[in-house]
C-alpha cells in the first residue's frame, strides 16, 4: 500500500453517506445544509440504501409586520433514501431520492395569544443528480483503489417536488406546495489526510399559488455557500468542521413584499464512523452562528447506511477500507 492511499480520504461505502443527507432535510430549512465531501467520488455501480432522523429546535425569526411572535418549533424527520452511482459520458456520477417523513410542533403568540400546532406527515421529497466535471473520472472497483485523490470539480441539480402534507387554509406546514431547483458548483482539495470542499449554490422557487387564504406567494432565490474541512482519522473513518452562509429569498404575498430577506450563517461538526464492510453510520450537529431572519436552529442528526456493488457473487461487496 502506498503512502497516497493510506492518507486518501475515505472514499469508499462510507463516502455514499453524504449524497442522501440533504434529501432528509425539510424543505424549509434547506438552505441550513452542512454537506462535507459531496463531490468525494466512489467506484461506479454502487448502490446505497439510507436510513436517517434528524431533530431540529429553535427559534423562527418572522417578517415583524405578522401578528406571530416568539415563535419556537421542534422538527423530527424520518427519511428512506436510494443513491446509485455511475459512469456519466465517462465522468463519476450519482443520482439519489429521499423521502421524509416529519413530526413538526409550533408554538408561538397570534395576537398575544398563546398558540400551539402539530403536523405529522409526509415532507416534500426530493432528487439530486450530480456529476463530477473535472479529476474524477467514472471508475469501477479494482481501478479505484489504484488511484490517487486529485482536485475534483462537480456541479449537481436538487429538485424538490411539492409531495408533502400541505392545507391551504393552515399557516404551518410540512411542505412548501411548489417546486424549488438548486444548481450548484463544488470542488474538494485533498491535501494528505486534510480534504478541502467549497460548494457555492441558488436554490430558484415556482410560486406557491394557493397560500394562506387562497393568495399567491413567491420567493426571490436563495444564494447558499458552505465550506468543509474534513480529517481522516484512519480509512473510512473522518470528522469535518463545517460552515454555511445563504443570503436573500425575500418573498412576496399577491402584491406585498415582505421583509424576510435572509442573511444567516450555520456551524456544525459531523463524523462519519464504518461499523463493518458495506455499513456506517454518520453523527452531525449543527447551530446558527448569525440569523436575521428564518430558523434559527440546533440540529442533530444520526444516519445509517447499507452499500453494495454490481457485479458476480465475489465482486457484490464494497472494496476493503483503506
Amino acid at each position: 500500500m502506498t503512502r497516497a492511499q493510506r492518507e486518501r480520504p475515505a472514499l469508499s461505502c462510507s463516502g455514499l453517506l453524504v449524497l442522501l443527507v440533504p434529501l432528509v432535510l425539510a424543505s424549509g430549512a434547506a438552505a441550513q445544509e452542512l454537506d462535507p465531501r459531496a463531490y468525494t467520488p466512489v467506484p461506479t455501480g454502487g448502490n446505497l440504501v439510507i436510513t436517517a432522523f434528524t431533530y431540529q429546535s429553535g427559534d423562527v425569526l418572522l417578517d415583524p409586520s405578522l401578528p406571530i411572535t416568539d415563535l419556537h418549533a421542534k422538527l423530527g424527520i424520518a427519511a428512506l433514501g436510494y443513491a446509485r452511482t455511475f459512469s456519466f459520458f465517462g465522468r463519476y456520477a450519482n443520482v439519489s431520492i429521499g423521502i421524509p417523513g416529519a413530526r413538526l410542533n409550533a408554538t408561538g403568540n397570534v395576537f398575544e395569544e398563546r398558540r400551539e400546532v402539530t403536523r405529522t406527515g409526509l415532507g416534500d421529497s426530493r432528487v439530486k443528480l450530480a456529476v463530477n466535471l473535472l479529476g474524477a473520472p467514472a471508475l469501477g472497483p479494482a481501478e479505484f483503489a489504484r488511484s490517487k485523490p486529485k482536485t475534483v470539480l462537480g456541479a449537481s441539480l436538487v429538485v424538490s417536488t411539492p409531495t408533502g402534507q400541505y392545507y391551504p387554509d393552515k399557516l404551518v406546514n410540512l411542505s412548501a406546495n411548489r417546486w424549488a431547483f438548486k444548481p450548484e458548483v463544488g470542488v474538494s482539495h485533498p491535501i494528505g489526510r486534510w480534504l478541502l470542499d467549497a460548494y457555492a449554490g441558488v436554490w430558484f422557487y415556482t410560486a406557491n399559488n394557493d397560500f394562506y387564504g387562497g393568495v399567491t406567494r413567491t420567493q426571490d432565490p436563495l444564494a447558499t455557500f458552505q465550506l468543509h474541512v474534513s480529517y481522516t482519522v484512519r480509512p473510512s473513518l473522518w470528522i469535518a468542521g463545517d460552515a454555511t452562509f445563504y443570503s436573500g429569498g425575500r418573498s412576496t404575498v399577491n402584491d406585498t413584499v415582505k421583509q424576510d430577506f435572509q442573511k444567516n450563517s450555520r456551524v456544525g461538526l459531523t463524523a462519519s464512523y464504518p461499523v463493518a464492510r458495506g455499513h456506517s453510520i454518520k453523527l452531525s450537529f449543527a447551530t446558527g452562528a448569525s440569523t436575521r431572519i428564518g430558523q434559527d436552529f440546533n440540529t442533530v442528526g444520526l444516519a445509517y447506511q447499507f452499500m453494495w456493488l454490481d457485479g458476480p457473487p465475489k465482486q457484490a461487496r464494497p472494496p476493503a477500507a483503506r
